[in-house]
């Protein structure tokens, strides 16, 4: 690619930038040599052969080409490829140019070395690499390492000819066309393995498929393929995940092919002459395309839809079920993270959203993709495994279309570690998957609230651990469980009266710590609702996968996160909210925005000292909450408040809103604004003529626990 080129085609991508929502990440790029390198690359869209020349050519600033498939150059597309400067793999001097551009050091290849595009994502047979396009199966191309080699042993012969054996060195520059020895003759050609990973992939009618419907009445089915999955993921969005691997210097493999004799001697030589042994450089170029095969394969961006459908190819059970299918999808994340596997953000961000609601949608496209196509059919609550599509053989250029799990488990075929743990953990049994899961997250609580304990902890201010330490209570049934979440400022043991007494009523229950809390006020001041939110998602998956069935519930803060779940979890049995705020009465909280505001202001100017982050706090119960508000948390309040208010129609699960008469920090009108905008036509109202804000605690509590007990035995019966 050329100057002119790369305007061109950054151009065009930034008219595909302005109409497409696909999101481009590159990891490692700090690794491309400054020298001439052959970048080989995946092959899975047409969108490579535009994309990478580009974005190579933006990080290095030297001349890109291609070799690309000779089928590119009947087409259309083909006279595109020209302009980048592509070069046709029937070329008859392909082989010399690119030794020639690589010998001068001035000019970078990109080479597709699984020979096309392979849609169905096929490259293991067995153990081996091994290729499958149309039908025909064979090893990926040593083409790029027998370049590489035959450029470095012709930088040898010339860096020793031109001094010693002139007439050589001048039949060396003859034969590639060149003027003088290069400038950059001391450079070594390096191989960079690039891996390039699309999610999600879904094939569906776009924009651009009814364009081209438009404009002629038959589409050939190839171009209907590809314009229903490459339109898809340019229009709908797609993350474009591109990893560099790390250099090969193709030069490290030069002395395992001849002797120094030849290499560097005065004889002519080629090569191609019987003076470099066949079988050396077969062996050498077959070693160096298994190790950049390797590392292509190896940077694999594993997301969601790889790990999803490779459960369901290992699951040896013919039913499935949604919560189980999310279990396995978070406990093989969490493996995967610990292993050092390249993921998808989805993944490699802690996935418990798919524990509780599945509010991104994760495991619910894939879901309905998997019925569509029918890998999977609906069977009441579960699902019955369908044909099996992963042996259905699709037609090479419908691959994507009519299998495309076939091609989401066949991507990560190469990564034998990923491949076992996917085993492993399709052939646990579901009340295994459960136990582990319960435990696995039960550990992330303590050790997380461990951590920020020992960094935030202020001696002679913090609270004992014991305090903001998460906890379990063991009930006698499994067909309830309770997740109670404590409030703003406060701690686990805030609620543990409660908890205990539900737990002598036989219910489970689990007290999250909200992140922030249980510490020291400057932790809680780094929190946003996320995080508190966090807490609540972590104590509904442990429960939901002890219990038969769970309700949400909290105390002012920790309540009204108990409704934003109900919100978000369609299947929770029911939700109550004590003393939950949907606007405040102290005056301090209606200036936090302008100090806030003014806090922002002084950090940016250099003044912290005249800072205000915190604000005295005066609680009822100083053995638990915090002496010091930070002004930040109090924002983020508000913040939650207000987008809380929008979600409360959205809550159809029976509800109790439990308030105090005369409550000096929410303003009683709150529980009735709650109440009214609740969207549960099932919903009660209870107003305790009490004159505090924490009546968890204190005369009169164990009214409110009768209260809530009932509510919740009323729904498990």
């Amino acid at each position: 690619m050329t100057g002119i080129a790369y305007r061109t085609t950054e151009l065009v991508i930034q008219a595909l930038t302005n109409l497409s929502r696909a999101r481009v990440r590159l990891h490692n790029a700090e690794v491309i040599p400054e020298a001439p390198t052959i970048f080989v690359i995946n092959h899975f869209t047409r969108l490579e052969t535009v994309l990478m020349p580009y974005l190579i050519y933006r990080l290095t600033r030297a001349p890109v080409r291609m070799l690309a498939d000779a089928e590119f150059f009947r087409e259309p597309f083909g006279k595109l490829l020209d302009q980048l400067g592509a070069v046709s793999t029937r070329d008859p001097d392909r082989d010399r140019l690119i030794v020639k551009t690589l010998l001068n050091g001035d000019t970078h290849w990109i080479i597709f070395p699984e020979g096309g595009m392979v849609k169905t994502r096929k490259i293991m047979e067995g153990r081996r690499l091994m290729v499958t396009r149309a039908g025909i199966k064979r090893p990926p191309h040593t083409g790029p390492a027998t370049l590489g080699l035959r450029a470095e042993f012709y930088r040898a012969r010339l860096k020793c000819c031109c001094p010693q054996y002139p007439e050589e060195c001048d039949r060396l520059l003859k034969h590639f066309q060149l003027d003088a020895l290069p400038e950059r003759i001391a450079a070594t050609t390096h191989i960079v393995p690039v891996n390039i990973t699309y999610y999600p992939v879904r094939a569906r009618e776009n924009a651009l498929i009814g364009i081209a419907r438009r404009l002629t009445d038959e589409l050939p089915e190839r171009l209907v393929e590809e314009l229903m999955t490459e339109g898809s993921m340019l229009l709908s969005g797609v993350d474009v995940d591109v990893r560099f691997g790390n250099p090969m210097p193709a030069a490290e493999s030069l002395g395992r092919l001849t002797s120094p004799r030849v290499l560097y001697g005065a004889m002519p030589t080629d090569f191609d002459s019987t003076l470099v042994p066949r079988k050396a450089v077969r062996r050498e170029s077959v070693r160096l395309m298994q190790r950049y095969m390797s590392s292509i394969y190896r940077l694999t961006t594993v997301n969601p839809d790889h790990v999803l459908a490779s459960l369901l190819r290992s699951s040896p059970y013919r039913r499935v079920e949604r919560d189980d299918l999310a279990r396995r999808l978070f406990l093989v994340a969490g493996d995967l993270r610990r292993a050092g596997v390249c993921l998808h953000p989805e993944l490699a961000e802690n996935p418990l959203h798919v524990l509780a609601g599945d509010p991104r949608g994760t495991l619910r496209e894939f879901l309905s993709l998997a019925v569509e196509k029918g890998n999977l059919l609906p069977e009441g609550a579960f699902y019955r495994k369908g044909r099996s599509s992963f042996d259905a053989g699709a037609s090479f250029h419908r691959a994507r279309i009519d299998t495309p799990l076939d091609g989401m488990a066949n991507a990560i075929e190469p990564l034998f570690e990923v491949r076992r743990c996917v085993r492993r953990m399709a052939l646990y049994p579901a009340a295994v998957v459960r136990w582990i899961v319960r435990r696995r997250l039960i550990r992330e609580a303590i050790e997380e609230f461990a951590e920020d304990y020992r960094h935030f902890c202020i001696p002679g201010e913090s609270k004992s651990p014991g305090v903001g330490m998460p906890f379990l209570v063991r009930g006698r049934s499994r067909r309830m469980g309770v997740v109670l979440a404590h409030g703003y400022m406060a701690a686990p043991l805030e609620v543990k009266g409660l908890a205990d007494y539900l737990g002598s009523r036989g219910f489970w229950v689990y007290v999250p710590r909200l992140r922030g809390h249980g510490t020291s006020p400057e932790d809680l001041g780094k929190r946003t609702h996320k995080d508190w939110a966090d807490g609540l998602d972590r104590g509904y998956a442990i429960l939901k996968a002890r219990c038969q069935r769970v309700v949400a519930g909290g105390f002012s803060t920790g309540g009204g996160l108990a409704l934003d779940l109900a919100s978000r979890v369609g299947d929770l049995a029911g939700v109550f909210a004590i003393s939950a705020p949907l606007r405040l009465k102290d005056f301090s909280t209606r200036l936090a925005p302008a100090v806030n505001a003014w806090n922002r202001f002084m950090d940016a100017t250099g003044y912290a000292a005249a800072k205000m982050p915190f604000v005295e706090n005066h609680p009822e119960n100083p053995h638990i909450n915090y002496l010091r508000n930070p002004i930040s948390g109090v924002c983020e309040i508000e913040r939650f408040m207000s987008r809380l208010d929008e979600r409360l129609p959205a809550i159809c699960t029976p509800a109790l809103v439990i308030q105090s008469e005369r409550d000096p920090v929410v303003d009683p009108r709150s529980s009735k604004q709650i109440f009214k905008r609740l969207g549960s036509p099932d919903k009660t109202h209870v107003l305790f003529n009490l004159d505090r804000h924490g009546i968890l605690l204190g005369e009169n509590s164990q009214v409110v626990y009768r209260t809530v007990a009932e509510f919740i035995e009323r729904l498990s019966n």
